[in-house]
Order: structure tokens, then C-alpha cells, then sequence
């Protein structure tokens, strides 16, 4: 570690803000294809569990889905510090990890598969009507934590990667590319958080 970022991560250690327990991620499916993206997969969970997190998700939003068995291969290969379940485009099994992985699985499909999930129990009878609420809609989520940080790499445009759970989320947005995504800038996704009054949409 640099000496640049000793001095971000004593900053970050004594600052008696709050840091997030529950990180999500958002890159492309062209990140992966970079030298050492998956390196930089490992260290960013790496990372995450040092600094407090019990709780990592990854969104990578892809172009084509005849690339998500391969992306998906390489995840389940990869070397990380807890245990990592996958999921994709057709995957409707909750992923209830410490590390949760979403390869094109958006948040608007998995938002309206959980919505049809309950329409069905509704008109099966199995549901009252009155009885529809958020946690019925969150019961069916395929990705059931709400970050309390979404960290953007490369612009400040975000996909849709969990539009109901990130509804209150802190969002740090940060012109690095992934390919160059360092520990300096994880470091200083938490202090842009920690410098932060959440207000959870009061």
C-alpha cells in the first residue's frame, strides 16, 4: 500500500462515521474483458469484508446474454474471500450470499417477475388482495440486500441493477475505469459516504 493510501485509509479508520455494510458495484460486461478485471474483482471483495462489509453485490449489465455462461464460469472460478452465488438473465433461485452476483439479470425483470409472483398467488387465492405490500414484492426479489453504498466506475449513468432495493442507497459515482479501480479509490467511495447525513427519502 502506497503511502497516499495509508493516509486515506487511517482517514477513513478514524472518522467515527458509520461506514456501509452492504456494497454494490456496477460494471459493464466490456470491463471484464480488460487485463486483470477479475483481479480487481477479487481485491475490490477484498476490500469490502477489511472495511466493515458483510454484504458485496455486483451487477454486470451485458449486451449480448450468449456471453452470461462464460462471464458466469469465471465467477464461480473466482477467488473470493466468502461465498459468491451467481445469477442471470433466467435465474428466479434468491441469492442470499455475502457475495451476490447479477450477470444481466436488470432490475426491472426481476421486478416484474416478483410482481407476476404475486398476481399468481393473488388469483390462485393463496394471497388476499389487501395484503399485497412491499414485502410481498421483496419476499419474491431475487436479490433480497439493499445496499447501503452503489459504486459506479466509468460515468455517471447508472443501469438498473436493483431499482427497488437501492431506492435509498448512497451512490458514489467515479470517472476511474474499472480497469483501474484501485484500493485509493475504494477508499474514497467510503469517505464520500461517510461524509454523508443518509436520509433514507425523508
Amino acid at each position: 500500500m502506497g503511502l497516499y493510501d495509508r493516509y486515506l485509509a487511517a482517514r477513513v479508520r478514524r472518522n467515527p462515521a458509520t461506514l456501509p455494510e452492504r456494497i454494490a458495484v456496477v460494471i459493464a460486461e466490456r470491463d471484464l474483458l480488460e487485463d486483470g478485471a477479475y483481479r480487481t474483482l477479487e481485491d475490490c471483495f477484498a476490500w469490502a469484508f477489511e472495511y466493515g462489509a458483510d454484504r458485496v453485490m455486483v451487477y454486470v449489465s451485458v449486451l449480448d446474454t450468449g456471453a452470461v455462461p462464460a462471464i458466469r464460469q469465471v465467477f464461480e472460478r473466482c477467488d473470493a474471500p466468502r461465498e459468491l452465488a451467481v445469477r442471470g438473465p433466467d435465474d428466479a433461485e434468491r441469492a442470499d450470499a455475502p457475495i451476490q452476483v447479477s450477470i444481466g439479470l436488470g432490475g426491472k425483470h426481476e421486478f416484474a417477475a416478483a410482481v407476476r409472483g404475486v398476481a399468481t398467488q393473488v388469483e390462485a387465492g393463496t394471497l388476499a388482495p389487501d395484503d399485497v405490500d412491499g414485502d410481498a414484492i421483496e419476499e419474491r426479489l431475487v436479490f433480497p440486500t439493499d445496499p447501503d453504498l452503489v459504486i459506479k466506475t466509468g460515468a455517471e449513468r447508472l443501469s438498473d441493477f436493483m431499482i427497488w432495493q437501492s431506492v435509498y442507497s448512497e451512490l458514489h459515482f467515479t470517472d476511474v475505469n474499472w480497469r483501474d479501480f484501485r484500493k485509493r479509490d475504494y477508499l474514497r467511495a467510503l469517505r464520500d459516504y461517510q461524509n454523508r447525513q443518509r436520509r433514507y427519502g425523508k
